[in-house]
């Protein structure tokens, strides 16, 4: 018990940093006579651990009856789009090289969607990688969207 206790506490500290996402929108694509039709939805996050950077993820979503009521597996479709849209006072050379800062089930079976924050300090740019991930075998697809840190309300 009290080992399943940890194991739990520790889980829930791993997504402690993972940004909070904001459901924007689905537009159906594909029409299902039973259940939820298929669609791609619209999620906007803000960087935990970066004020000022906010990032849009749409993904694919599966439809049918198993979508409707939450085992079927969503497709490794997704893009991503991140953006300074406030100052960004944070110093980049603190920052973690890589670091997880959102993550979405995409199957009831270990599958997620995962995006990244890596920094390149040469250029003083942010880069959001989203990626698919899957317990048994990985999948090659990603998305990928770079943030220069530039000045905010310079004119």
């Amino acid at each position: 018990m009290k080992r399943q206790l940890t194991l739990a506490l520790l889980a829930m500290s791993a997504y402690a940093t993972a940004a909070f996402a904001e459901d924007l929108t689905c537009l159906s694509t594909t029409f299902r006579l039973i259940g939820k039709n298929d669609q791609v939805c619209i999620t906007a996050f803000d960087d935990p651990k970066v004020p000022g950077v906010a990032c849009h993820v749409s993904q694919a979503k599966t439809g049918g009856l198993g979508g409707t009521i939450g085992i079927a597996e969503d497709p490794s479709r997704f893009s991503i789009a991140c953006r300074q849209v406030g100052p960004i006072n944070v110093d980049l050379g603190k920052l973690p090289e890589n670091e997880k800062v959102y993550a979405d089930h995409t199957s009831i079976f270990f599958k997620h969607t995962n995006i990244f924050r890596s920094v390149d300090k040469k250029r003083n740019t942010l880069i959001y990688l989203a990626i698919s991930d899957k317990l048994i075998e990985g999948s090659p697809q990603n998305s990928i969207s770079t943030v220069p840190v530039m000045p905010w309300g310079v004119r």
